[in-house]
């Protein structure tokens, strides 16, 4: 359960780190840490998360150095939990109120629209969709694209693409 906890928190820490939250979650480490070990304890905690938070945002691989500093924030976080057990809780509240902001999927919408003898090749998500549509108009349809199409400024020979 302790070891959980730990992974947890460490992840909320460096997933946070330069991101919209990390004010949020400096500011909830740093109280944590206080509450614990008092205003020099919080000054060295403070330093610490500055530092590693920097770090973050100057990497050209940010996830690299995130994943390097998880451990670190572990060790952090499993030395205060061994000295406090009572901060579990703290911890918990604390992961709760960072982590949904710090891990927000992004939302992908892809539109594509191919007719007559277009291809369309999409990768969307790490999937690919290939679509073939053979040279024959399908039955009912008219070689021309709809009106629909034309109004998103479709380039080229019957075809649209937003």
């Amino acid at each position: 359960m302790l070891d959980e906890l730990v992974m947890a928190g460490g992840t909320a820490v460096v997933g946070a780190m330069a991101t919209d939250s990390w004010v949020l979650a400096r500011t909830r480490v740093a109280e944590l840490f206080r509450r614990r070990g008092g205003e020099e304890r919080q000054q060295a905690i403070e330093g610490q998360l500055d530092s590693n938070a920097r770090l973050v945002a100057e990497a050209d691989d940010s996830d690299q150095v995130r994943q390097t500093l998880l451990p670190l924030w572990q060790l952090e976080l499993r030395s205060l939990l061994q000295r406090d057990p009572a901060a579990a809780e703290e911890l918990r509240a604390l992961i709760d109120e960072v982590r949904p902001a710090a891990h927000v999927e992004p939302k992908w919408v892809q539109d594509v629209v191919v007719r007559d003898n277009a291809k369309a090749f999409v990768v969307q998500g790490g999937n690919i969709v290939n679509h073939h549509h053979s040279a024959e108009p399908a039955p009912g349809r008219s070689a021309e694209p709809p009106e629909r199409e034309r109004e998103f400024g479709g380039e080229g020979p019957g075809g649209a693409v937003r």
